[in-house]
């Protein structure tokens, strides 16, 4: 269960060609952004590591050199009596610890200072250090001799090492270590061995450098490769599902289609079931006509008989064609006298059948001034005739009065048709709107007269479409404030 719902949800999202090139995109800048950091991470932590083991090496190698300088240095004590090749082994000796840390490359300089009677003299080989025992050292000369700069350093923390007497040692320059250890013979402070070493270990952090930048370009490559393939797998996947999605919309296109035509086909059935029982009617009107003809009324009765066979003809037309040319409904060529249509199917169609005056009565209020519609007068007779009829079926009452008014509105340039009775009125339901904008009473198959096996509900469907879908008309219904049924045509000049 909880499979199929991540499933669902992972479904609703869809991944397109460029969305994939997004990701592959970003995630190696972000690999490449990663690798850079790391790079800086571990440079600054080799730095800080490098430092931490320079500052400690240099201090280890001054403390150790101090260590042989005063053991060396107390021996010289032992003998009181010192032969010549003795001053020469211990002068060798001295020399020989200040030559060995000399040739080290990272030591850049070593000497003793030392302290007597306040006097500071420097030592750095053997013979000075010899004269220093014997008292025939001369004092540093600060303006002549070398070491200045370790004797000025020395002069600053003078006080402190004497007291303390702990190594000390300052960086210069982030690389140079300045140190200066006690120098404590038998317990006795003379002074401090200064050293200035330089070391340096920088070929240690290349290394680890560069091996990291060819772990970083090997695992690099690895992730974009491995990506590239996710890459094209998706692509030839997407492309698939693409070619998939258009075969499907083809096939749904296709299908709609065909459900349009079919949807048409059933209105053109449906349209011309509803009013062949019209035409069956004008047929009988027609005969009747005929047999009733005399030399009296042939003139009126030829007129008559030629519109309802003009009628019938239009019924016969809309047989040949379920989507008819707009041509056949609009055209300039057409003028059509909407209160001389309005007339004729009153008179000589509601008003023909025997029970008229027990069932319903019309009142007639036309504008004289109502100008011509391009529009076929038959196509405007079916569109007025459903309304009519809707008022006659749907009346609710024994005998129903209907009220048609035209009237012209010169100032709104439009035109105004009016079609109202005196019954119950329409339901309240068939005159909400629906969600496609339309009252339903102008919906397919709606009536308050639903009977199985009847094609109820299409006579004011068929008049909205072909007033509103064809002619362009605007089409309303609703229910007066008095009571009874109200439709509103209003017709743009």
């Amino acid at each position: 269960m909880l499979k199929r719902k991540i499933s669902e949800k992972i479904s609703k999202y869809r991944f397109e060609f460029r969305h994939l090139t997004i990701l592959v995109s970003v995630l190696i800048i972000f690999q490449v952004i990663l690798a850079f950091i790391q790079k800086s991470t571990l440079n600054n932590f080799l730095e800080d590591t490098q430092g931490w083991y320079q500052q400690h090496s240099a201090e280890r190698l001054a403390l150790i050199s101090s260590t042989s300088m005063e053991l060396l240095f107390e021996n010289m004590f032992l003998e009181k009596n010192i032969t010549l090749l003795h001053e020469r082994k211990l002068t060798a000796s001295f020399n020989v610890i200040f030559k060995q840390q000399l040739l080290q490359k990272d030591v850049k300089e070593v000497c003793l200072i030392l302290i007597r009677n306040n006097t500071i003299y420097v030592v750095d080989d053997g013979v000075l250090l010899y004269s220093f025992f014997t008292n025939n050292l001369s004092v540093f000369d600060n303006v002549k001799e070398s070491h200045k700069e370790a004797v000025n350093r020395f002069l600053e923390i003078k006080d402190k090492m004497k007291n303390s007497e702990i190594l000390y040692s300052t960086l210069v320059d982030k690389h140079t270590f300045h140190i200066f250890v006690p120098f404590v013979p038998n317990g006795e402070y003379l002074g401090v061995m200064y050293m200035k070493i330089k070391p340096d270990f920088s070929f240690i952090t290349n290394e680890v450098g560069v091996n990291f930048d060819k772990v970083a370009i090997i695992y690099s490559t690895l992730i974009l490769f491995g990506l590239i393939a996710i890459y094209m797998v998706s692509s030839k996947a997407v492309k698939e599902r693409n070619k998939a999605q258009d075969l499907l919309f083809a096939e749904h296109q296709e299908n709609l289609m065909k459900l349009i035509q079919h949807e048409k086909e059933s209105l053109f059935t449906k349209r011309i079931y509803h009013t062949h029982h019209k035409a069956e009617k004008i047929m009988g009107f027609i005969k009747e006509d005929i047999r009733s003809m005399n030399s009296s009324n042939i003139e009126s009765t030829k007129n008559r008989v030629i519109t309802y066979s003009n009628f019938i003809s239009r019924i016969i037309y809309d047989m040949k064609w379920y989507d008819q040319p707009v041509n056949t409904i609009v055209n300039p060529i057409f003028r059509s006298d909407i209160n001389s249509v309005i007339r004729f199917i009153v008179e000589h169609l509601f008003l023909r059948i025997s029970s008229k005056n027990e069932m319903f009565t019309f009142d007639l209020k036309l504008d004289d001034k109502l100008p011509v519609v391009h529009i076929n007068e038959f196509v405007v007779w079916e569109i007025l005739e459903p309304l009519i009829q809707n008022s006659i079926d749907h009346g609710g009452k024994r005998h129903i009065a209907i009220t048609i008014e035209t009237k012209f509105n010169p100032d709104e340039r439009n035109s105004t048709i009016i079609i109202s009775d005196n019954g119950v009125g329409i339901q309240e339901d068939l005159l909400t709107i629906t969600d496609s904008g339309i009252k339903k009473i102008f919906k397919e198959n709606e009536s308050t007269k639903k009977i199985d096996g009847t094609n109820s509900g299409y006579g004011c469907y068929i008049a909205y479409q072909m007033s509103v879908e064809k002619c362009g008309w605007k089409l309303d219904a609703g229910n007066q404030a008095e009571g009874g049924a109200k439709f509103t045509i209003i017709i743009p000049n």
